[in-house]
């Protein structure tokens, strides 16, 4: 079975893009496992979320190993599959792979058309400061993902943008462990915006080093309130 997406276009005409049931089951139990709602070591029912799906159980099995070679799930011999756990290590080894992608993605964006790339993160970092104002800590986190998806794909790097994506996904499932317990949203809009300002100013150096700063931040806030 096949999906039809469509995707406007400017003369209103829409490219189509055939996805398998399998793909796009994989990525609702990306977002159910992004937003707590398949939990840290949760085991996952096969029948049950076929079920709740509405989908056979073979376009479900593909899309559960797709999450196991992506690292999301873990396979357990006699038992099942079960969505993985993260200790300290896994968060510093997370953002230890986020800088190395996303330093990259910098680099490329420093490289080329910057201000296609500053247009795109200023909307994406409005979408930031608008769910901060509403005081909606889903939606923040929602435009934080968002905003380093748009920085690694201003890159024009398909293969840096698939690596990051099950990152984001480790980084928001580190984060759901902190809700009530993150930084005053306003650091945060500031920390993204002066990414942006730097990427702007073509300071390739500022922006690295305020890249790494960000990152390392979040790390030593996360070990701490684990």
């Amino acid at each position: 079975m096949v999906t039809v997406d469509t995707h406007p276009t400017s003369s209103g005409l829409a490219p189509l893009t055939r996805r398998s049931t399998a793909e796009i089951v994989a990525e609702q139990l990306r977002t159910a496992i992004t937003r707590g709602e398949l939990p840290p070591g949760g085991q996952l029912g096969e029948i049950d979320l076929a079920n709740r799906l509405g989908v056979s159980r073979g376009p479900l099995r593909e899309a559960m190993q797709r999450l196991v070679q992506e690292g999301l799930l873990r396979s357990e011999p006699h038992r099942g599959l079960f969505v993985i756990d993260l200790d300290d290590d896994d968060v510093r080894d997370i953002y230890r792979a986020r800088s190395a992608i996303e330093s990259a993605a910098c680099r490329r964006i420093m490289e080329g058309d910057r201000a296609v790339a500053v247009s795109r993160l200023r909307d994406a970092h409005a979408l930031m400061a608008s769910a901060a104002a509403s005081a909606d800590a889903d939606a923040l986190a929602d435009a934080d993902h968002y905003f380093h998806q748009t920085l690694v794909s201003a890159s024009g790097s398909p293969r840096l943008e698939r690596m990051a994506e099950t990152l984001l996904v480790e980084t928001r499932m580190c984060l759901l462990a902190l809700q009530g317990t993150t930084r005053h949203s306003g650091d945060t809009i500031d920390e993204h915006r002066g990414l942006v300002d730097a990427i702007e100013a073509g300071d390739e150096e500022l922006l690295l080093s305020s890249l790494e700063a960000h990152m390392s931040e979040a790390v030593d806030r996360l070990t701490r309130h684990r």
